[in-house]
């Protein structure tokens, strides 16, 4: 009880409800812009976060990332052009439902999908913070590299078709982590006697150039748009008692999304897959998904909304980042100093604690928020693209020379903006270059401490955790090779069968 106070006290404070009230109803507006997103909005936000106490600032940022898929439902179900990329799933069934003049219902379930999820993995994650202060303290040096180099080569395997690439942009990212100055030595690593390297790449001129900056060369090359709003009227309440005739499948996509959000690497993406393949499977009308079903909207709306909260805990517990939302919060713990890890959940349990019940008001705000604006929201999707694109690069820009007023900053920010252009456009994933970054120098210090009480190579492996941790590497780089050689083998027979017909 004592604890629960300690969080109410903190999170009841004026400028983190304000904080609060900031980040979720604009992370509502940013997601409801198609060609923005949650992304853009956190890499411009997060200068500004750091002059901020770090509850306030992550509470910020927890607003967009919470918030912004809510917004991204609307383009994706009435103009057919997801909001944020994980809204994408949405427009299978809600685009079609928009279509047949039931727009209202769909954006209705929606809301009432994700505020479900939200809800749903908040609560479980709660529940399981106890045990986890328990867990956390059981990881040492060997336990997190082995961690963190698990959740690099989740974050490979799931860029399907493009594993190649997406080794090579992460490999880049850890390259970039190197540069500078050696932490221990102090010797200089790849800076080929320039001393505006000397001090490194920083990661936040990265983050904005390679997600806000190439966002917005995307947006100024680009054409205006311009969508035709159907009309939406009735009461978006209706929803939510429509839901419980889809509890079964709410609750296996919120399980999905918990359970995917903590696995780093994994996220939005796979939950989504797994919840939407049940729905469609144990659906009594599986023809209708891709068509309009209300089943499809209500796995897919639930199972990305509920990923965030969970997508915390590698990041609180581990230091761990999940994929490029939490990297960029991570940022903010480095700059004030509170490193996330098992110390964060031994000794500051109600901070924690603090960040999930703004979680869970923010589902709260954000749901009451969407019953009455979704009209008012509607007209944001109306900003032309170009517009956007320059408000998005003067604003990163800013940010950037306000890091530490350096021009040079700007140049290397522009550059990798370009860079992420170029990889936008060849449709290659820029998130691995961020995760590699942050994962990388905290791979090298990490090993580096655990080398010096290490003798043999079974020694880093003959702790239990480290040894599941181990095994759980071996495995899925194991499972990933045998699906390989089994779909090449298939496709092989597949090519003699057409060559016998």
């Amino acid at each position: 009880m004592d604890l629960l106070l300690s969080s109410l006290a903190i999170i009841g404070r004026p400028d983190v409800i304000l904080a609060l009230l900031v980040g979720s109803i604009g992370g509502v507006v940013v997601g409801s812009m198609p060609g923005v997103g949650a992304a853009v909005a956190i890499a411009i936000m997060l200068p500004a976060t750091f002059s901020l106490e770090p509850i306030v600032g992550l509470t910020a940022l927890l607003g967009i990332y919470g918030s912004s898929m809510f917004g991204g439902a609307i383009p994706a179900i009435l103009i057919n052009t997801p909001g944020t990329p994980v809204n994408a799933l949405t427009t299978y069934d809600g685009f079609p439902m928009t279509k047949r003049g039931e727009g209202r219902r769909a954006l209705s379930l929606a809301y009432s999908a994700s505020f479900f999820g939200g809800i749903f993995s908040i609560l479980c994650l709660m529940l399981m913070a106890p045990l986890l202060a328990e867990v956390a303290p059981m990881f040492g040096a060997r336990e997190i590299f082995l961690a963190a180099l698990l959740g690099i080569v989740l974050v490979v395997l799931t860029h399907r078709g493009q594993i190649l690439s997406a080794a090579m942009l992460a490999g880049f990212g850890i390259f970039l982590a190197t540069v500078g100055l050696e932490p221990t030595a102090y010797t200089q690593r790849f800076t080929f006697g320039a001393t505006w390297l000397t001090s490194g790449i920083d990661l936040i001129v990265v983050v904005i150039g390679l997600f806000a900056l190439s966002q917005a060369f995307l947006l100024l090359t680009g054409r205006d748009a311009s969508h035709k709003m159907p009309p939406v009227s009735g009461r978006f309440l209706q929803g939510l008692a429509e839901l419980f005739r889809y509890k079964r499948i709410a609750a296996f996509a919120s399980s999905c999304g918990v359970v995917c959000g903590m696995i780093p690497g994994v996220g939005e993406f796979m939950s989504q897959f797994l919840s939407y393949s049940y729905a469609q499977r144990t659906s009594k009308t599986p023809e209708l998904f891709g068509k309009g079903n209300p089943e499809g909207i209500v796995a897919s709306e639930a199972a990305n909304n509920s990923v965030p909260a969970a997508a915390m805990v590698p990041l609180l517990a581990l230091g761990i980042p999940g994929e490029e939302l939490t990297a960029m919060m991570l940022a903010v713990f480095y700059v004030h100093n509170v490193i996330p890890g098992p110390q964060l959940f031994a000794g500051q349990m109600d901070f924690v604690l603090a960040l999930y019940i703004a979680l869970l008001l923010l589902n709260v705000l954000v749901i009451v928020f969407l019953m009455f604006s979704t009209n008012l929201l509607m007209q944001v999707m109306r900003i032309p693209h170009r517009f956007l694109g320059m408000m998005i690069l003067t604003f990163s820009l800013i940010g950037v020379y306000s890091l530490r007023n350096s021009l040079t900053d700007c140049a290397v920010a522009a550059a990798i903006g370009v860079f992420g252009f170029i990889l936008k456009r060849l449709e290659l994933p820029t998130s691995p270059i961020i995760l590699g970054m942050v994962l990388g120098g905290l791979m090298e210090d990490k090993l580096r401490t655990a080398m010096a009480r290490v003798k043999t190579p079974w020694d880093f492996i003959d702790r239990p955790i480290a040894f599941i941790l181990f095994c759980m590497l071996v495995l899925v780089i194991g499972l990933h090779i045998w699906a390989t050689v089994r779909a090449r083998r298939a496709a092989e027979r597949g090519s003699e069968d057409a060559v016998n017909v």
